[in-house]
């Protein structure tokens, strides 16, 4: 009888731990989804702003045509990726022409000194800036995750319910790593 008990306690032990694991897994889940989402409302921002940066910019600098269509491209590209390792490259390229796009612009003084290149340009230094907190959220919750899946005994549990690794936002261009060079002279 006393083997019975032990056995019940055993299995009673091993389920709320299954239970257990099993709920951490599905938070985990969750919080990836919901930087994903953070990510995403971010981008939509972005994707809403340029074409009111465009049409700003267009005005001033009608022969930068290449720059201008290239960010184009780049948000529509950014727009229709599927994935977040297609949507982190997508964004990448279309970060890179914005820096392009400014660059560009300081040839212009009038554009410089346009009230509404100013205020867009602010309001995108923002979303910018909202996007990497969006960032540093999702790819915090994707770790958490992954060690999850990965880490004994929530490896197999997480195997059993099909939980996956998800895939950390980075940056594709080893450019955009690399540390600024700065010269006084």
């Amino acid at each position: 009888m006393i083997g019975l008990y032990i056995i019940l306690i055993v299995l009673v032990v091993a389920v709320l731990g299954v239970v257990t694991i099993y709920n951490r897994l599905v938070k985990y889940r969750a919080m990836v989804q919901e930087g994903w989402s953070g990510i995403d409302v971010q981008l939509k921002r972005r994707a809403d702003l340029i074409p009111n940066l465009l049409e700003t910019v267009k005005g001033y600098m009608g022969h930068e045509k290449s720059v201008l269509d290239q960010v184009t491209e780049l948000r529509t590209r950014a727009m229709n990726a599927r994935n977040v390792g297609e949507k982190a490259r997508a964004e990448g390229l279309l970060g890179a022409a914005l820096g392009n796009l400014f660059a560009v612009a300081e040839n212009y003084p009038d554009l410089k000194a346009s009230v509404n290149f100013l205020e867009l340009q602010k309001s995108l230094a923002d979303i910018e800036e909202q996007l990497q907190l969006s960032r540093r959220y999702y790819n915090g919750a994707v770790r958490e995750l992954n060690i999850a899946v990965a880490s004994f005994p929530s490896n197999i549990v997480a195997r059993a319910f099909n939980f996956i690794p998800a895939e950390y936002f980075e940056i594709e261009d080893q450019a955009d790593r690399a540390v600024p060079r700065v010269s006084f002279g």
